[in-house]
């Protein structure tokens, strides 16, 4: 199968949208082969808000002025405990409220953006994903990320090069209970971090320390800027700024 033959077949489409890489390059593929395509962005406190830009400007880039959710993820208390599936009960939190939103809207079939190159063994939100009947395109048709990259780039989209975001709940060890401070510590040092030039980086912590996980092309800016980075992490209400680095593989 196509992405064409799939979108011939599901010509009215409801899409979970993030604005990454994936489901970026599925609604330009829903939108160039015609289908009518309802666009759904949940805002939650574990999206950072240059995701909710990236949404919003590649969405109007095709003309689709996208519907935002706002979601109280904090309210969940199986989200907020931070089990090991914990992505398992955010999904169906997400999903759920687009879901509920699309029928009303006169949608019935969801898409995400899962691809081929994405393990399920590992993901614990596929399970939510396949009980809420979520269709994968990128994955039905066997397209990997690499794939999806170079054929992003070919459609002149500027997520393309994005590197791949995992939500701000993943810097938290699982079993730390997650809370509002938590998360809005970590945005608040990753983007100051970016403006400093670091990418495709991470700011994790254990307990009151940050773990700043950089490229291997980036550890001499981190080593360079040491003095601003701990200033930024004591801003920032870290309790020990004295942070660790750890270097990390670069996204795909």
């Amino acid at each position: 199968m196509t992405l064409k033959d799939f979108f011939e077949k599901y010509n009215r489409v409801a899409l979970g949208f993030s604005g990454g890489v994936d489901s970026s390059y599925l609604l330009w593929a829903a939108v160039h082969y015609g289908a009518k395509a309802g666009v759904y962005y949940v805002s939650t406190a574990f999206q950072p808000e240059f995701e909710r830009r990236d949404a919003i400007r590649l969405a109007g880039s095709l003309g689709i002025d996208p519907v935002i959710l706002e979601v109280d993820i904090l309210s969940c208390g199986e989200v907020v405990s931070n089990p090991p599936d914990r992505c398992y009960y955010c999904k169906q939190q997400i999903f759920g409220a687009i879901s509920r939103r699309a029928l009303s809207d006169g949608y019935t079939i969801l898409l995400d953006g899962t691809n081929a190159s994405d393990d399920a063994s590992d993901r614990p939100g596929m399970r939510a994903l396949k009980e809420l009947s979520v269709l994968s395109p990128l994955r039905m048709c066997g397209l990997t990320k690499e794939e999806i990259r170079r054929r992003s780039r070919e459609a002149g989209l500027f997520t393309w090069n994005k590197p791949a975001y995992a939500c701000l709940a993943t810097r938290t060890p699982a079993g730390e209970m997650l809370t509002a401070r938590i998360l809005e510590r970590t945005e608040h040092a990753e983007t100051s971090l970016h403006r400093l030039g670091f990418t495709d980086f991470r700011v994790r912590h254990k307990g009151e320390t940050p773990v700043i996980e950089v490229t291997p092309d980036q550890l001499g800016l981190l080593h360079a800027e040491q003095d601003r980075i701990i200033a930024i992490l004591k801003e920032c209400g870290y309790g020990n700024p004295q942070f660790m680095a750890k270097e990390r593989t670069p996204s795909k």
